[in-house]
């Protein structure tokens, strides 16, 4: 009698254990993952460093982002709060007569809510929303000097059991150039995920993005490339690149970081 008990035990304890030991990461990458981390759970993402370069009209722009983290808090086994924070950032202007400028300051604070609507473990079909908000805590190059908000609707379906299919469209009330009042923006990601070992996982992605900036419109179009490693079942390091491949996208952009989960 004991030992069906424990058989049977062991049968409805099976999925929740197999959801708590999957990595759900956002990192790397320019999308964002449908799946959920689970009730109880703890995860904090940190972008180490990431470093962006920009050429426009003789001038070049280098942005350098330090400990930009992230932490999800699992509220149920297909809900999570979250909330970010970019601790510094630098931007350094060099102009085309020579001169430079450097300026850096703390990030705004990140809020939002993600609910998984059909598979939260992110197997097979996996959908969600996840509408974020962002506060006005700090300054420019990191802040945006006034609130903004929008909706992200993260898809991802598994081709293979190695292959993951993602799509990631995201629609914003983005914050203007000034830094005062808000403006239509909108992009979507596509991109691919390839599990070439349970310790390796490798990102090609897509983007295009569309900014109705009252002080100029951008249509921005990127190319990224990343590559994960888990030593462990709930840490990981990655690495990552992203290519402008138009006038109006940055034109190189690297970062690497860490995820654990608790």
């Amino acid at each position: 009698m004991i030992g069906r008990i424990a058989l049977i035990a062991a049968t409805l304890l099976t999925p929740a254990l197999a959801h708590a030991e999957d990595l759900c990461t956002e990192r790397p990458g320019l999308g964002t993952s449908a799946c959920t981390i689970g009730t109880g759970h703890v995860q904090v993402a940190t972008g180490l460093a990431e470093w962006t370069r920009e050429r426009e009209d003789g001038e070049r722009r280098d942005t350098v982002v330090i400990g930009s983290t992230s932490l999800r808090i699992g509220v149920g086994e297909a809900s999570e709060l979250r909330l970010g924070w970019t601790p510094y950032a630098q931007e350094r202007e060099r102009a085309a007569d020579g001169s430079v400028e450097t300026h850096g300051g703390v990030g705004d604070l990140r809020l939002g809510f993600k609910q998984n609507l059909m598979n939260p473990d992110g197997h097979g079909l996996s959908v969600a929303l996840l509408p974020f908000a962002i506060l006005p805590t700090g300054r420019p190059p990191a802040g945006a000097g006034t609130w903004h908000a929008g909706l992200i609707a993260p898809v991802t379906w598994d081709a293979s059991d190695s292959i993951q299919l993602e799509f990631t469209p995201e629609v914003e009330a983005a914050a203007n150039e000034s830094g005062h009042g808000r403006h239509l923006a909108y992009s979507s990601v596509v991109g691919a995920e390839w599990e070439a070992s349970k310790a390796i996982h490798l990102v090609a992605e897509v983007q295009a993005e569309r900014d109705n900036d009252p002080d100029e419109h951008r249509t921005e179009w990127l190319a990224g490339l990343a590559a994960g490693w888990r030593p462990t079942e709930r840490l990981q390091f990655d690495v990552g690149t992203a290519a402008g491949l138009n006038h109006d996208a940055p034109g190189l952009r690297v970062y690497g970081g860490v995820v654990a989960q608790f």
